[in-house]
């Protein structure tokens, strides 16, 4: 797929058949992630990878993630602050290396959603709950995926209104 194609078809999945993410497509979509840009190429992230459905139940009581419950593959993107150069950077940085596997995700054939959890203090302290996720660390988003069990058709977003030029 094209990378043009694959942003502008690029939909959030929330059904997903028990069909697993298989190893390989697991790797390219951390692959993806780990090749995000970062302030000065900090890298300040960690990630959970996730497949068991026990833990993924788990997560299904944050609110608005009852779908959760069908993802074969979860992955927790967490924030390290000790790994940054430029203190404060690591939200985005986190949000880059999450936007990277959403794409490789929709290239592959995989459905995925992103579920915020920071600055969501109540979603913070869950997920280190759940996965022992150390204080220093914070969670930042997790990412659920699939084979996905719906298909929806691109949507067009681009609005000339949202365009400023050399000054608002």
């Amino acid at each position: 797929m094209e990378t043009i194609k694959t942003i502008m078809t690029r939909r959030s999945i929330r059904t997903w058949t028990d069909e697993p993410v298989t190893d390989g497509e697991r790797k390219i979509i951390m692959e993806a992630a780990m090749n995000a840009p970062s302030a000065a190429d900090a890298r300040p992230w960690h990630f959970v990878m996730i497949d068991d459905p026990k833990t993924i139940k788990q997560f299904t009581e944050l609110g608005g993630t009852e779908m959760l419950i069908e993802s074969t593959f979860m992955v927790l993107v967490c924030g390290d602050e000790s790994k940054e150069t430029y203190p404060g950077f690591w939200p985005q940085d986190c949000s880059c290396a999450a936007q990277n596997m959403q794409l490789a995700a929709h290239d592959i054939g995989i459905g995925c959603v992103w579920i915020a959890i920071y600055p969501l203090e109540e979603r913070v302290e869950v997920c280190r709950k759940i996965l022992d996720v150390p204080v220093a660390i914070t969670p930042f988003a997790i990412l659920a995926m699939g084979v996905p069990n719906e298909v929806l058709p691109p949507e067009e977003r681009y609005d000339e209104t949202r365009l400023h030029t050399n000054k608002w």
